[in-house]
């Protein structure tokens, strides 16, 4: 019996997931189905993640629908209708909520409960969370599943407490909503958020405001109510696709592969893809024209110089459609926006933009905001500034074990993992989707899902051999680092100042997180990694814990 003075018991599983989005689902799912006691602990009020919390105006998804999806279930991905062709928020939500439903997994997922702390006790090796209520979860095995676009940045304007009206920001919408009917509003930030909220704003506000600092280029979606004969002809191949989309650097299949160099072709011939692209929609399909699109400066110069031809030809007011056309970085390098009318709504007489990069923003007032220039009155603010990416909700926690290895000091100089997927020093403790993986430059379900199942094997392979520790070598970690970083700097993308590398938050270290050697390519390394017995792995077992 536990003594009452001290509290209830620790809830013992064998594994904790941290996140209930779709990655701590599918964690669920895949970990359950081994046997394991596992469950998982989720700040939010309802399962999402990223599709709960981001629920400003236009928010969707800018990967095709059909492909946005969970794969593990083949009956799910022919029974679901999706209406659009890209997902919107709710619709996502819905689908989200109905795989919880449907593969009964909110049993073992806890809502309105944030993990404040991790601790890893060597002798014992079992991990100990504590979460914002003071309640202990001991557990083998930690799964970090919070998402990399899941803390929201504020900027930290001076004045920000002073402002009379309401402000916002786009990853922490009211889930009520907001009307802008007849106010004056601002929105600071043009990014994938801002792009697709400003023309919804624009529609309803008395008068819009954008503050841009740094243009990003946008692309068409071409969205539209799903076609039936697409959708039937995509579901008839659904596993083949499924297959397809592992072979590619982006996990999204259906897309031709590019045979030729931007370079190899005639200007002429070069435009003529170019626009086909451009009126297919989509990103992927873009930067997939030509092979070298994101490898060579001269080539991608001529995808950049198109988009900017095409931004300029469709905003009348040629200063504004300059300051809309990105000059700073290569296209692709930086998120690339998907948008529904972005660039046309700079047409409307109710929108302005400005420009502080060239006048910064010096404060927010009580009645709206200081540049260096002027005064704007408004009524409301909306800032779709971004996330702290990709290490933020791994930073929030206190991770740390009893032998004094405390994560944020192992990460003070950028993020350090294995595969993305394991960190050194850190027995136990897997990350899905993390800093060094694929994750966020490819279709990010099959990328969670190619995670979960990779974490799902190695905790089997250790019950198989009786063993009940693993860990990276600081060895392979840091060529790991290394290789990540040798393959961004064989890219155009290190060129741009984007949160791919930390940029958007102050004092940040500047490291390229991502892996952009491919899906294609990181998910063989994976599977020889773990065919080779786990190879850069150290694999123990603990003579004082009961097998």
């Amino acid at each position: 019996m536990p003594d009452a003075s001290h509290g209830p018991a620790p809830r013992q599983l064998d594994v904790a997931i941290v996140g209930g989005g779709l990655a701590g689902l599918y964690a669920i799912h895949r970990l359950r189905g081994m046997g394991l006691r596992v469950r998982a602990y989720e700040a939010g009020s309802g399962v999402g993640g990223t599709w709960f919390w981001n629920r400003y105006p236009g928010a969707r998804c800018d990967v095709e629908s059909l492909e946005y999806s969970y794969s593990f279930s083949d009956e799910l991905q022919q029974e679901w209708k999706w209406p659009e062709r890209y997902g919107t928020q709710p619709e996502i939500l819905k689908y989200i909520n109905h795989v919880a439903d449907r593969f009964d997994l909110r049993r073992d997922v806890q809502l309105d409960t944030r993990i404040k702390s991790a601790l890893f006790d060597s002798k014992s090796s079992e991990w100990t969370l504590k979460t914002d209520s003071g309640e202990e979860v001991r557990a083998r095995y930690c799964v970090m599943a919070a998402g990399n676009l899941s803390t929201p940045r504020v900027p930290d304007f001076k004045g920000i407490h002073d402002f009379k009206g309401k402000w916002y920001h786009t990853g922490l919408w009211p889930h009520e909503g907001v009307d802008f009917t007849g106010l004056r509003v601002g929105v600071i930030g043009t990014g994938s958020s801002g792009v697709q909220m400003i023309p919804i704003i624009a529609q309803q506000a008395r008068h819009l405001t954008v503050f841009q600092r740094t243009a990003n280029f946008s692309l068409p979606a071409r969205n539209a109510p799903m076609e039936p004969e697409r959708e039937s002809r995509h579901k008839a191949d659904y596993p083949a696709r499924r297959r397809a989309a592992y072979d590619t650097p982006f996990a999204i299949g259906g897309y031709p592969r590019p045979t030729k160099s931007a370079l190899q072709v005639s200007a002429e011939e070069r435009n003529a893809s170019y626009e086909s692209k451009w009126q297919e929609g989509g990103s992927i399909s873009y930067l997939y024209t030509y092979t070298d699109l994101l490898v060579n400066k001269d080539s991608n110069d001529t995808a950049s110089e198109f988009a900017r031809n095409k931004i300029r030809g469709m905003v009348k007011d040629q200063k504004v459609a300059e300051l809309l056309a990105p000059k700073d970085h290569p296209i692709g390098t930086k998120r690339l926006c998907l948008d529904t009318n972005y660039y046309e709504t700079y047409n409307r007489p109710n929108v302005s933009l400005v420009d502080v990069r060239s006048a910064p923003i010096q404060e927010i007032t009580a009645t709206g905001l200081r540049t260096a220039a002027r005064d704007f009155e408004l009524d409301a603010i909306v800032f779709a500034t971004g996330f702290d990416a990709m290490t933020g909700a791994l930073r929030e926690i206190d991770v740390r074990t009893s032998e004094g290895a405390v994560l944020r000091d192992h990460w003070e100089g950028g993020p350090l993992t294995y595969l993305g997927l394991m960190v050194s020093g850190f027995p136990n403790m897997f990350v899905v989707t993390g800093p060094g993986s694929p994750g966020v430059k490819t279709q990010m379900i099959a990328s969670i899902e190619q995670h979960v199942d990779w974490i799902a094997d190695a905790i089997g392979h250790l019950r198989q051999h009786k063993l009940d520790r693993i860990e990276p070598t600081p060895q392979a970690e840091s060529e790991w680092v290394e290789h990540v970083n040798q393959v961004a700097d064989s890219t155009l993308y290190p060129l741009a100042n984007s949160w791919y590398m930390g940029a958007n938050i102050p004092g940040k270290p500047r490291v390229f997180m991502p892996y952009v050697g491919g899906f294609d390519r990181y998910k063989r390394h994976c599977d020889e990694v773990a065919a080779k017995g786990y190879e850069g792995f150290t694999l123990t077992r603990n003579a004082t814990v009961p097998a």
